[in-house]
């Protein structure tokens, strides 16, 4: 995994880049330490895709978060974004958050100026919702939220295998 991290941290490289990804606490310049220590490597469960390669792809998260299945730090190689992976990946995450948690819903948090992944998560059935009155990320994201029940489209069959990290 530590090859992973130095990969994953090339995806990264302004402090705007890390924001959007990390959120506002993440630190920058990072270095390997406290990208781990950021990340709550190994703390966290944290997913990973591969191309068929062995290249890596994708990187996500999810924890329990107010009794939801939390999905965070979900991440597509620049070089193959928006060409499907990143809805294929929080599929497989889906999935992997449920069988492990076993909550009712799935929410994450999404700055509003992020397009691309506004439309990946509508796709897969997220719907914008009111916050937590205790967020500080209000005023540039969306809190969304849907239901675990039912198809997280994660039986989407191609050779990139998600594996727990």
């Amino acid at each position: 995994m530590d090859a992973d991290f130095d990969i994953l941290m090339s995806w990264f490289p302004t402090a705007t880049d890390i924001a959007r990804w990390g959120g506002p606490e993440f630190e920058f310049p990072f270095t390997g330490a406290s990208f781990r220590r950021d990340c709550h490597w190994p703390d966290m469960a944290s997913y990973s895709q591969r191309d068929s390669s062995g290249d890596l792809l994708a990187f996500g998260q999810f924890y329990n978060r107010d009794g939801h299945i939390n999905l965070a730090r979900i991440g597509v190689r620049p070089d193959v974004r928006g060409h499907g992976i990143g809805r294929q990946f929080v599929s497989r995450l889906m999935a992997a958050g449920y069988e492990e948690l076993q909550l009712p819903a799935f929410s994450l948090y999404v700055y509003r100026d992020n397009q691309a992944a506004l439309r990946c998560y509508r796709s897969l059935g997220f719907s914008v919702r009111p916050y937590p009155e205790r967020d500080q990320l209000a005023d540039v994201c969306y809190y969304m939220i849907r239901p675990a029940a039912g198809d997280t489209n994660a039986n989407t069959n191609d050779n990139k295998k998600g594996e727990r990290r």
